[in-house]
């Protein structure tokens, strides 16, 4: 972590720290052993925790404090948003060094707080403590009715895999901040928005609020997860959830044009399918809900496949366009898609 003037938080101690965070929380809440949080009648509390370590999820040749903020509360947004919910407030446990500087813990929470500002919720309050590291534990609440609820594993055989976004868009921004020199012959419109995408994800609070137009509707459920830890990773949560498989058709993944130019048509492929950090929705769908939520948003949706009732998930590539030499697939061109190429944290 880079150093900055100014005082450090060894320098303030717990309570002078605390003092100068609590202005980004609402006076009416913070100040008591816990929150209090009333919940209108006919709703639920629906809870997420997610956890940011420096030098895992984040470092300074990457991710500048506010951005870190702000992707800390994002990642916890994106999580209601997957269930449908809509955001109440978080609460942020924290552990820094002595020496880290006051102005990073500010930038932090300056971050967060932009991020709640735009999508909804607040800091509610949380916790500090010394470690050698700095690291985040964000929990989230957020209210919804209980019929509303988007569940993993309400997916049924003969519905409409849809995602929300392009893929691979935060992967790319990744390597652009790692190797800057690759990003050479880029526009510096291409170039700034695959990093944003990296630093700035957008929690899709927009889409649920189409889902829910759409809802009443149809009878069936709505089977929804994030995308954070690659497109594959949720079409195959949801499928082995929901005791379905899968069958995605390769010309239909949701590619940037701009980024298969960039880096080729395999590369682009394998960033949005294990890329991660996208934070879009993944969504099994009645084909006339699917459709009617494509009408909407329109390019922002793309109908990837369908569920079966074989549990294989699959990738099936067109006759004109086999999959390449590095992939491993059938003599119908139907590659298994696989957990392991996917972001494992152990």
């Amino acid at each position: 972590m880079t150093h900055a003037c100014g005082p450090t938080v060894g320098d303030l101690g717990e309570l002078g720290l605390l003092q100068r965070l609590f202005r980004y929380c609402p006076s009416d809440v913070v100040g008591d052993d816990a929150a209090v949080i009333a919940l209108p009648p006919g709703q639920r509390l629906v809870v997420t925790t997610d956890m940011l370590v420096d030098g895992v999820h984040f470092s300074d040749r990457t991710t500048a404090p506010a951005d870190v903020g702000w992707r800390a509360a994002a990642a916890n947004l994106s999580d209601l948003a997957a269930m449908g919910a809509t955001p109440l407030g978080l609460t942020v446990a924290l552990s820094l060094p002595q020496s880290c500087p006051v102005a990073w813990v500010e930038q932090l929470y300056q971050g967060m707080a932009a991020c709640l500002d735009q999508w909804g919720g607040q800091v509610i309050g949380g916790d500090l403590c010394r470690s050698d590291r700095i690291s985040l534990s964000i929990t989230a609440l957020g209210q919804i009715a209980p019929n509303q609820v988007f569940y993993r594993h309400t997916a049924q055989p003969g519905q409409v895999i849809v995602a929300t976004g392009f893929h691979g868009l935060s992967r790319a921004g990744l390597e652009l901040l790692l190797a800057p020199e690759r990003g050479a012959g880029l526009t510096d419109s291409h170039r700034q928005r695959w990093i944003q995408a990296h630093r700035r994800p957008i929690p899709r609070l927009d889409v649920v609020a189409h889902l829910r137009a759409l809802q009443p509707d149809f009878a069936q459920p709505i089977a929804a997860m994030d995308s954070s830890d690659g497109l594959a990773n949720a079409v195959l949560h949801l499928c082995q959830s929901s005791g379905v498989g899968a069958v995605l058709d390769a010309d239909r993944l949701p590619l940037d044009p701009a980024l298969v130019d960039w880096v080729g048509l395999e590369t682009a492929r394998h960033w949005c399918l294990y890329g991660g950090e996208d934070f879009e929705l993944v969504l099994c769908l009645p084909e006339a809900q699917a459709q009617a939520l494509h009408h909407r948003l329109g390019p922002e949706t793309m109908m990837l496949g369908y569920t079966t009732s074989d549990p294989a998930v699959r990738l099936h590539f067109s006759p004109t366009d086999p999959p390449a030499a590095s992939y491993t697939a059938d003599a119908g061109s139907l590659l298994d898609l696989s957990f392991n190429q996917g972001f494992q944290h152990f």
